[in-house]
């Protein structure tokens, strides 16, 4: 189903954009060079002008009906319950006589050398 709702979505939004990119541009911005008339600010509705308006509508209602199955989906889990505890691979043993700034390289990988120096 939502494989479904996501391929309407996406045809819905390619519609959407064609239809807006094939309109006229009346020039000015947010719909004040209109030419509706002196009277008023309107213009008339065009065939395309409705088909976006049809398409913004079923776009938004595509996009609703995802979020309310992707919550569906989800319902109960959480992203900390995917979380896990991975071992650590290295790690250096706590002790206060380790020498601090000896070497503040990072370990290659022809390095074999054990993280503490071996008490002599």
């Amino acid at each position: 189903m939502e494989n479904v709702v996501l391929i309407i979505h996406l045809i819905l939004a390619l519609a959407l954009i064609a239809v807006v990119l094939m309109q006229r541009s009346e020039g000015g911005g947010l719909g004040m060079g209109g030419g509706g008339g002196a009277v008023s600010g309107r213009s008339a509705a065009t065939a395309l002008g409705k088909l976006t308006w049809i398409l913004g509508v079923g776009f938004l209602i595509t996009s609703i009906t995802l979020t309310i199955i992707v919550a569906q989906q989800s319902a109960g889990a959480s992203v900390l319950d995917r979380l896990t505890d991975a071992p650590a691979t290295r790690s250096a043993p706590a002790s206060d006589d380790a020498p601090l700034g000896d070497n503040l390289l990072p370990p290659t990988a022809d390095d074999n050398a054990p993280l503490v120096p071996a008490a002599d």
